[in-house]
């Protein structure tokens, strides 16, 4: 037990679920709470308070509880050093475990009863969830980039195609499972079979998932909108224009019934205060206004504000890092917004016209399956190279269409769409649609994305096979985004048939054809009005005071390259990081004397005419390290396939100290079912 003037903090609470299991957790708990019990705020996530976030907790919970919050952070079941297996993400038991924690919190006698729910990402996730079965002491909920929707937003399925992160982060999750609890917390005569019962129930999640091809009961458990009306609390949002998680705002800003609050920023898949591009924001300050509204029935004027923020975006030039993104706040009452409306491109021949062309003409497009190599990764973690290149790139392998330049700017907030006539000569295939600003000087920006995969054109639960040469008209949703586009520059729309390593590629080359003048683009225009006034200024945070591991034993270390095999034509596209993915943090000793370190190698491999070439393979090591303990992990994995399978490849081999604890290998052949 550590203490501060104004909180104590308690390594580890046991929390007793109604079944027996026993869930471990760290308590930031403020002075006096025995006289004067206070609200709660709860963190419940998967990756181990004891050591993995250690050094991110410490920089939000003890602000928690210096303003007047039991702050609470729970391991879920499985995880860390909590009993139990974790049998899958937002799994039912991880949400009735999730309902009986508030319950158990709200049950302590240092709690007033009033409990919030946050968490970036898994966390944002299960705030909603958990939100959804109603656990009476649950005031208010801040979920940090997260969805609504785990079929059209998450890291499996983009559009209805299979996205490579499924394997990716499938495979990080292959490790995490495997790592045991600390035998400091649970004890020397426990931790081996804690250990050995997670890794005799393992399964590789990324196999798993490929099985739930189609919008079935997998994808719609755990998402809210299924029924938007069972979140009745407060909601306050934030996100970030870098991040995965950009429609889910505007889809619960529209549809949830009770109050919003919209914060959308520049940045990557971070907290608003940790996070980049800047500005960053006090997002600690800017919670505790929501906290003390909510929980503690303050009038911090935060409610009397518009509901929705937003980062205006300027133009910048591309590069895998951006450290800043130049731009203004605007704020809006309402989504949809009055301000914002419809405005019509017509997908001409080579242009990008306001009115459809007269003349019709076909274009074709087999896009090669190298094309999207310039795209970064859809989700930026701020690490250097996963932020979108130069489009130019990539723009010889897709048709193009753009405007006159603009004589003057236009402001781009909420989900552009555009229609598409189309055919296609394969019964497997999908659309890729890039919207880009072009500048003076010919640089290629991209805005926003969006797929399709036009097997689902009916039914994203029966995928039918495509007609070969038969017209179909779909619409392509694109990720909601906030943008200045200036005078000057050009808009354009690319439009392709492949989207390598972001998507895996279908079965057999594509060529797509389109007729000029018959499908168009949907931009939503903001004009600002007249009455504007400028927003509250969000203040930056204040110096970070995030601690920091008491060694650094070996450097982190990043390494990211693309590379052509000119022996066989093969693209190979390599990422590997010495320490996770946190990021090159290398090897580093903790204040509680364990020592960390992991590693990650993620390589895509494809020929630029041969998508059965293509091949996503991962190599993960990780270890622990503390007076006489020491586990050490290493995970491989690799997703190949056949015109008509997946096959997955994946090997765990687990050692206690130098004898070797536990290994096992998998491999599964997965029927395609419209990828």
């Amino acid at each position: 037990m550590m203490k501060d003037d104004a909180f104590e903090v308690i390594e580890t609470i046991w929390l007793t679920m109604p079944d027996g299991a026993r869930l471990a957790a760290r308590l930031w708990l403020p002075s006096g709470t025995v006289e004067n019990p206070v609200p709660a705020v709860l963190e419940y996530i998967p990756y181990r308070r004891r050591d993995r976030t250690r050094l991110r907790d410490e920089s939000m919970h003890p602000h928690f509880a210096r303003a007047g919050y039991a702050a609470i952070r729970v391991d879920m079941r499985g995880s860390g050093d909590s009993d139990g297996v974790m049998e899958d993400e937002y799994s039912d038991q991880e949400i009735q475990d999730g309902f009986d924690v508030i319950a158990w919190i709200a049950d302590q006698p240092w709690c007033d009863g009033n409990v919030g729910m946050f968490g970036k990402s898994w966390g944002a996730y299960t705030s909603f969830q958990v939100a959804a079965k109603r656990p009476p002491a649950l005031k208010a909920i801040a979920p940090v980039m997260g969805t609504d929707d785990r079929w059209l937003e998450d890291i499996h399925f983009y559009g209805g195609v299979l996205a490579n992160d499924n394997f990716w982060w499938g495979s990080i999750m292959q490790l995490y499972n495997a790592m045991p609890p600390d035998p400091m917390i649970v004890g020397e005569d426990r931790w081996r079979g804690m250990w050995k019962e997670r890794l005799d129930a393992m399964r590789f999640w990324p196999a798993l998932w490929l099985e739930h091809q189609t919008h079935d009961a997998m994808w719609r458990r755990g998402s809210i909108s299924e029924n938007y009306d069972n979140v009745e609390i407060p909601v306050y949002f934030f996100g970030g224009w870098a991040d995965l998680f950009r429609d889910t705002p505007f889809r619960i800003a529209e549809r949830l019934k009770g109050p919003v609050k919209i914060l959308m920023g520049p940045w990557a898949h971070l907290y608003p205060h940790e996070a980049t591009p800047d500005p960053k924001v006090d997002f600690l300050d800017e919670i505790l206004r929501f906290w003390d509204h909510w929980l503690k029935g303050r009038d911090t004027g935060l409610m009397d504000e518009p509901r929705l923020r937003f980062w205006i975006q300027e133009p910048i030039r591309p590069a895998g890092k951006v450290p800043m993104r130049a731009g203004r706040w605007i704020e809006e009452t309402e989504w949809p917004s009055k301000h914002v409306s419809s405005k019509q491109f017509w997908l001409n021949r080579d242009t990008l016209g306001l009115e459809a062309a007269t003349s019709h003409c076909s274009l074709e497009i087999s896009s090669p399956q190298t094309f999207g190599l310039a795209g970064g990764d859809m989700c930026s973690f701020a690490i250097a190279g996963d932020m979108p290149l130069d489009c130019r790139q990539d723009a010889g392998g897709a048709l193009l269409f753009r405007t006159e330049p603009l004589d003057a700017s236009i402001d781009i907030l909420g989900q552009p769409r555009v229609t598409l006539r189309v055919e296609a000569d394969r019964e497997q295939a999908f659309v890729v649609v890039l919207l880009v600003d072009e500048a003076r000087d010919g640089t290629q920006s991209l805005i926003t994305r969006g797929f399709f995969n036009l097997t689902h054109r009916e039914s994203d639960l029966a995928p039918k096979p495509v007609v070969p040469g038969e017209t179909m008209k779909v619409t392509v949703p694109l990720h909601g985004i906030a943008y200045r586009l200036p005078e000057g520059h050009r808009l354009m729309v690319q439009v392709a048939s492949t989207y390598w390593p972001i998507l895996w590629p279908a079965p057999k080359p594509v060529t797509l054809t389109l007729q000029a003048g018959t499908s168009v683009l949907d931009l939503p225009v903001r004009t600002a009005p007249s009455s504007e006034s400028e927003p509250r200024p969000l203040p930056p945070p204040p110096p970070a005071d995030r601690p920091r591991p008491s060694a650094r034993l070996r450097e982190g270390k990043l390494e990211r390259s693309l590379t052509l095999d000119q022996t066989n034509g093969v693209y190979r596209s390599r990422f590997f990081i010495d320490g996770g993915v946190f990021g090159p943090v290398g090897r580093m000793r903790l204040e509680t004397g364990t020592e960390l370190g992991d590693i990650s190698d993620r390589i895509y491999e494809i020929h630029p005419h041969d998508p059965l070439s293509a091949r996503a393979s991962m190599t993960q090591e990780s270890l622990f390290e503390r007076d006489n303990w020491k586990a050490r992990l290493k995970t491989t994995s690799e997703q190949t396939a056949t015109s008509s399978e997946f096959i997955l490849k994946a090997r765990v081999e687990c050692w206690d100290g130098e004898t070797l604890f536990h290994e096992v290998d998998w491999e599964y052949r997965i029927p395609r079912n419209g990828m």
